[in-house]
């Protein structure tokens, strides 16, 4: 789900393990030198072409938006927002995907769409590594590959549109909910998938947040994954609340993970007394907010980022960029956007929602 490019270059040089960015399983990408430096598969610096800024924009364009499940609220309002922008480039869009988000899911609908034809597609990797064959494959047949919110291995994609930079995504967590328990106390992260690139990249700068000496009244007791399930995430709130009686706070970075914690809280003996932090959507937390469940939370405007993905599939679609550092494209009405090292785009920082303001928003 979910609110990163000196941020990846910090992420990467910090955790070598990570696979330049919170790539925690070895895949098709691999984990060799070698493999990790072979693009001649795909990406940006395999194609060989130039871009040419004053090419039009191709009509037609067929985009697809893959995103880690299909039934996924948050999800479905980038995909609905980026097939709206396709339309509005004379192009077609369309989102189809899996009920689930396990790390393979995703690898049938990437074939289909590559046999399909599709000019471009977009995909919120379940994990970085799994859906490196078929995208590759993708590539070679000159379909355009973008990342959105959940990156995949560099090598097997043109660009990654990324919400905002995952570092201030990660330590603005743990500073806002620092500042709501005055620096004290145990607290938890209710994660999405365990294999999540975008949550695994904020955890582990939240983790190097709380190394400061300003955290040290502060402990990061637990990591729990509800795999953006409600359910799951429903119950794993209770059972964080149960294994630790201390607990005075939890952070979760996942739209299916904040609601679900917040609903547990909202009618139980904890409200008021744990506080509830990490990315969410106004429209599914607004009830949580005004019944003093949750103070605040953060987010970006997820219409936005899959509005900047279209434009950005289009304009790799139509030879106006290769997806190297440096190109620059624009993106309708959100204007111009410049491309940071290793593809990323980053949309912009992410807004904190409150009770002052919750009501200004609505999606």
């Amino acid at each position: 789900m979910f609110l990163r490019t000196s941020s990846r270059r910090r992420a990467a040089a910090t955790l070598a393990t990570a696979c330049a960015l919170a790539v925690t399983l070895a895949g098709c990408g691999g984990t060799t030198k070698k493999d990790s430096d072979d693009t001649s598969d795909g990406g940006a610096k395999a194609t060989g072409a130039k871009a040419n800024p004053d090419a039009p924009l191709k009509k037609g364009l067929k985009l697809a938006f893959l995103p880690k499940q299909i039934n996924n609220p948050y999800e479905k309002i980038v995909d609905d927002a980026g097939i709206a922008a396709a339309k509005e480039l004379s192009g077609k869009g369309k989102e189809v995907g899996p009920s689930d988000a396990s790390a393979s899911s995703q690898v049938s609908y990437i074939n289909t769409l590559i046999q399909q034809r599709q000019d471009a597609i977009l995909i919120a990797a379940n994990d970085p590594n799994a859906v490196c064959g078929p995208l590759k494959q993708a590539m070679k047949k000159d379909i355009k590959v973008v990342a959105y919110d959940s990156d995949t291995a560099k090598e097997c994609r043109q660009l990654f549109i990324n919400q905002a930079s995952s570092e201030e995504i990660g330590r603005s967590q743990v500073q806002h909910i620092a500042e709501q328990l005055d620096y004290k106390g145990e607290i938890a992260i209710l994660s999405a998938t365990q294999n999540a690139t975008n949550q695994n990249t904020w955890i582990e700068f939240m983790k190097d947040e709380l190394k400061k000496p300003k955290y040290k009244n502060m402990k990061l007791v637990k990591t729990a994954y509800g795999d953006d399930d409600d359910q799951k995430s429903f119950q794993e709130t209770q059972g964080l609340l149960k294994a630790y009686p201390d607990l005075k706070g939890i952070i979760s970075p996942t739209t299916v993970g904040i609601a679900a914690a917040a609903r547990y809280i909202s009618g139980s003996s904890y409200k008021g007394k744990v506080v509830i932090n990490g990315l969410g959507t106004p429209n599914q937390m607004r009830k949580y907010v005004k019944d003093g469940t949750v103070e605040q939370f953060s987010l970006w405007d997820p219409k936005k980022l899959g509005y900047l993905g279209s434009y950005a599939a289009a304009a790799l679609a139509s030879g106006q960029i290769t997806g190297a550092e440096g190109e620059k494209f624009k993106a309708g009405k959100l204007g111009e956007y410049t491309i940071g090292k290793d593809g990323e785009v980053i949309l912009g920082p992410p807004t904190v929602f409150d009770k002052n303001n919750i009501d200004d928003f609505d999606f």
